[in-house]
């Protein structure tokens, strides 16, 4: 069975609407921060600011 490794995954979420629009992966090691990226939101209708806010398994 292959190792999982150090990456998680994570959702990204609208600052604007708080609307959850995707799930990506982060190196847990190599960021310790959250993730703040410029995504499109379509519940918005715009490039807004996305945040992470949870750990999926």
């Amino acid at each position: 069975m292959a190792k999982k490794g150090q990456r998680i995954l994570i959702a990204l979420k609208c600052a604007t609407c708080k609307a959850q629009n995707y799930i990506s992966e982060k190196n847990k090691l190599n960021t310790k921060d959250k993730i703040e990226l410029k995504k499109w939101c379509k519940f918005c209708k715009k490039v807004t600011q996305h945040k992470e806010t949870t750990k999926l398994d």
